[in-house]
């Protein structure tokens, strides 16, 4: 061995052992759940339906369901402010101790969905169905039959909802993040409409057989996230004159969208039929919500939050205030704004117990 072969190994081992550097998470698996003749609500059946799914840590751990946002998957959980803020050792979930599994949801990651081969043919399915997908995978391919937890950002957040009001007994504990149990409504639901129709009004499109991918796509997908994501004050200090807003707009409708249109525009439709309110009385779990002052999509001013979270028994409500440090409907995706808060909750439930 050359002495700047060894050079190069201890620098590697260096880096590796400074604190705070994590190269990869404690026992990372990826694998795939085949669901055999999976029936959607729209009626339609998949003979082989795929869901991927990564899990951390040890898995005579207490098991942990993760759960991402739309246009997410399972490993987009992973990242520096969400991730790492918690599933590293010494973190409020770390993986040596818990069990932590991420399931990409159908019609996302590597997951079933419409770009693999059916296109336009793929079932519309809804939020029902992805929680249906996952109680499969973790109760028939991981054999888990009780959760200690689950912890949902926004898609993920309202798929939550659904899973303490369809399995009630299947979890202690729950975190809906950046979701209000309440039907899909006002501006969250008309501007997801604006973004379907403009889609489908696209001739390319084809009713989902398009030989290109429509363009419209390309305009729809930043003029959604520009008005429901990013949060009056983060927008405000970075588009502080017309300027500088006119530069930045110009730089986004520049960025090309890789996502498949028919994946994108089946992911946003999925939430048509969301609407948890006349079960929120069978929820059992213990419940924290996080929500953002400032979050576009669930403004708290509406009251609807606080209007549903009479009709649970065991709720926490916890609002970051709006701040420098907030994103809007990103907020919730940055762990350290309310990690706290999932410590004691952790506290009180093992309390409880």
């Amino acid at each position: 061995m050359s002495n700047l072969t060894k050079a190069l190994l201890f620098f590697i081992s260096f880096i590796i052992a400074m604190p705070g550097f994590c190269t990869d998470f404690y026992n990372r698996n990826e694998g795939d759940y085949i669901i055999k003749n999976f029936q959607f609500n729209d009626g339609n059946t998949v003979k082989n339906l795929k869901i991927h799914y990564v899990t951390l840590g040890n898995p005579k751990g207490k098991p942990v369901l993760i759960l991402h946002g739309t246009t997410g998957d399972g490993n987009s959980m992973l990242n520096d402010s969400f991730g790492h803020a918690l599933f590293e050792k010494g973190k409020p979930l770390d993986a040596e101790k818990f069990f932590i599994i991420l399931p990409d949801a159908i019609g996302t990651g590597k997951s079933s969905k419409p770009s693999d081969e059916l296109k336009g043919n793929f079932p519309h399915y809804d939020y029902d169905d992805m929680v249906n997908a996952q109680y499969q995978l973790l109760k028939n391919g991981l054999g888990i039959n009780h959760l200690e937890l689950i912890i949902g950002n926004s898609m993920g957040g309202m798929n939550t909802w659904l899973w303490i009001t369809k399995y009630p007994d299947y979890m202690t504990a729950a975190i809906p993040m950046a979701a209000t149990p309440a039907p899909m409504s006002s501006r969250n639901w008309i501007m997801r409409k604006m973004l379907i129709n403009s889609i489908k009004d696209d001739p390319d499109w084809n009713n989902g057989f398009y030989t290109k991918q429509p363009e419209k796509f390309q305009t729809v997908y930043n003029y959604y996230n520009i008005a429901t994501n990013g949060g009056d004050i983060a927008w405000q200090n970075k588009a502080y004159n017309t300027a500088k807003t006119e530069e930045i707009l110009s730089d986004k409708l520049k960025e090309r969208v890789s996502m498949d249109t028919n994946d994108f525009l089946y992911q946003w439709d999925a939430a048509r039929n969301f609407d948890p309110t006349q079960d929120l009385t069978k929820i059992k779990a213990f419940i924290l919500v996080i929500n953002s002052e400032d979050d576009e999509r669930n403004p708290p001013n509406t009251g609807v939050m606080q209007k549903a979270l009479k009709n649970i028994v065991a709720a926490k409500y916890y609002l970051i205030p709006a701040s420098d440090k907030t994103s809007g409907h990103g907020t919730t995706m940055n762990a350290n704004l309310w990690i706290e808060e999932l410590k004691i909750f952790l506290k009180e439930i093992d309390t409880y117990y």
